[in-house]
């Protein structure tokens, strides 16, 4: 999305940033926004360079929001990683749904959410994108990660877990902040190229 706008993005790999045990430490805060703007700040100071970062998670109704900016680690299991987080995470979510009697699923209503952030020494933006649908009881599909075989896009009509790449990229959350993010910095360009 970032070349597609005439932007040259690379990874942290590619920038030569190893990953340091701080960066656990960086997703301390209340919202997806507070926590975009940490990461991209912190790896701005470490690199110099211009960069965008953002923090995501899932959002049910039900669960008066939960598990929210805790989505990776709801489960309070640091001792797993991939997969295996992922299926515990679900099966908390599924529990939680049971628990709160959320068995239909105009009960089990639920949206992503992500704020991308972009910092560069002198500004700094943040934008949001969601995508809206529900809770399912059967993981349906295996693409995706973390929630996604669970939770049923509206505009989709299926999961994130069954939907491929580019479907999933026209309506995803992330792609949603990140292209409202990349229309900011054009405006942005664009007016300071005018002043």
């Amino acid at each position: 999305m970032l070349s597609a706008r005439g932007f040259e993005a690379i990874d942290l790999t590619e920038a030569n940033l190893d990953e340091r045990p701080e960066e656990d430490g960086l997703e301390v805060f209340e919202t997806f926004e507070a926590n975009a703007l940490a990461k991209a700040r912190y790896f701005h100071a470490r690199s110099a360079l211009a960069t965008v970062a953002d923090d995501s998670g899932l959002m049910v109704d039900a669960l008066g929001g939960a598990p929210g900016v805790r989505s990776k680690r709801w489960s309070g299991r640091p001792d797993l990683s991939g997969r295996a987080l992922d299926e515990e995470n679900n099966a908390l979510l599924l529990r939680r749904l049971a628990a709160a009697g959320a068995t239909v699923e105009s009960a089990r209503r639920a949206h992503y959410v992500c704020a991308a952030a972009y910092v560069d020494g002198g500004r700094e933006l943040v934008r949001c994108g969601e995508v809206h649908g529900y809770i399912v009881d059967v993981p349906q599909g295996t693409g995706g990660f973390g929630y996604d075989p669970y939770f049923v896009a509206d505009e989709l009509g299926m999961t994130f877990g069954e939907a491929s790449a580019e479907s999933k990229a026209r309506v995803s959350h992330r792609a949603r902040a990140v292209q409202t993010l990349v229309d900011a910095l054009v405006m942005s360009s664009a007016t300071a190229r005018g002043s």
